[in-house]
């Protein structure tokens, strides 16, 4: 499908959720409780199974969009492969990957240096779109740089700006995602690179949630200028799930599932998807029954009140991410 059909105006309401596949394509990831979402036995067989039966589940229930990333173990591999089985799904979803980051942890969650290794070289971007186009051929639709920050040679690099822009002509939607508290100033940056009188990125894909919104407005300027734009960590990691979400920091967001019925993830992610900028808000569900949980965000309505209660959790963003580093992959 090509990538403009990313429009929450021509569908129903499932499909301004999407599904990222972090969790469930490689064994260790830093969501907390992965030891009572995955099976003890994490091999390739185990996790290739576990995310075709999500990716079944979210397809059946409305969801078009699905989201990998060269770095996340062997999840592109896995959704090509899903893909393949289904061929009117395939037909019928925006497929969304990433490219700068190498996946370095050789199926191990413990007794490994780095898990994923960044750089956001030309040599890299070569190998990489290389990989992803053997698994993923003319469907991969949205290809971003993974974790832009304000300082990767994606923002200034011309011989990279080139080839990003020789894949953009090819009908693929070039964009970024972002990471860390500068994500407002990467978004603005990247607003500014242009090959040839043109602008090279129409996508992002920024970490937003209750806790840390900063990057709102940023966004909010992406969508009016005509990006795509894909809310990801909208539930922090598995903080703003209800297991976890248990502080006087999250009081706010219990309040407002216990006054709709809803459960905290659903009301975290509606509360994402209530932003008017965001197209696509993605659920990082591990298991069948988070997923269940997480789309019922589609029906969720938000008052006003409500918005300006969970508006509240915000925090200072270096401290959001500063925690967010700390977290241990398991």
């Amino acid at each position: 499908m090509p990538a403009d059909a990313v429009t929450p105006a021509t569908a129903g309401p499932l499909a301004r959720f999407g599904l990222g596949t972090a969790a469930v394509g490689r064994p260790g990831y830093i969501t907390l409780g992965r030891e009572l979402d995955l099976p003890g036995e994490r091999s390739v067989a185990a996790l290739r199974d576990r995310t075709h039966a999500l990716l079944d589940a979210a397809y059946a229930a409305g969801v078009r969009y699905f989201d990998t990333a060269r770095s996340y173990g062997r999840a592109e591999e896995f959704l090509a492969g899903w893909l393949d089985a289904r061929p009117e799904a395939a037909a019928a979803v925006t497929v969304g990957s990433k490219w700068g980051y190498t996946y370095t942890a050789d199926w191990r969650v413990s007794g490994v240096a780095a898990h994923e290794v960044k750089e956001h070289s030309v040599a890299v971007f070569e190998r990489q779109a290389a990989e992803t186009r053997a698994l993923l051929g003319r469907r991969l639709d949205v290809y971003l740089v993974h974790s832009v920050t304000p300082d990767s040679p994606a923002l200034t690099d011309p011989a990279l700006h080139a080839r990003l822009a020789d894949l953009a002509a090819e009908g693929v939607r070039v964009g970024l995602s972002t990471s860390g508290p500068a994500q407002a100033g990467t978004i603005r940056a990247a607003r500014k690179v242009s090959v040839a009188g043109r602008p090279l990125f129409t996508a992002v894909q920024a970490t937003w949630n209750l806790l840390e919104p900063s990057a709102g407005p940023a966004l909010a300027e992406a969508h009016e200028a005509g990006w795509l734009v894909v809310v990801k960590e909208a539930l922090a990691n598995g903080r703003l799930a209800g297991r976890n979400a248990t502080g006087a920091d999250t009081a706010a967001l219990r309040a407002v599932a216990a006054r709709t019925g809803a459960g905290a993830d659903a009301v975290a992610l509606a509360a994402a998807a209530a932003r008017p900028w965001a197209d696509v808000v993605l659920s990082g569900a591990a298991t069948e029954e988070q997923l269940a949980s997480n789309l019922t965000a589609a029906r969720l309505s938000l008052g006003p009140a409500d918005l300006a209660a969970l508006d509240a959790l915000a925090g200072e963003p270096g401290a959001y991410w500063r925690h967010r580093a700390r977290l241990a992959w398991s």
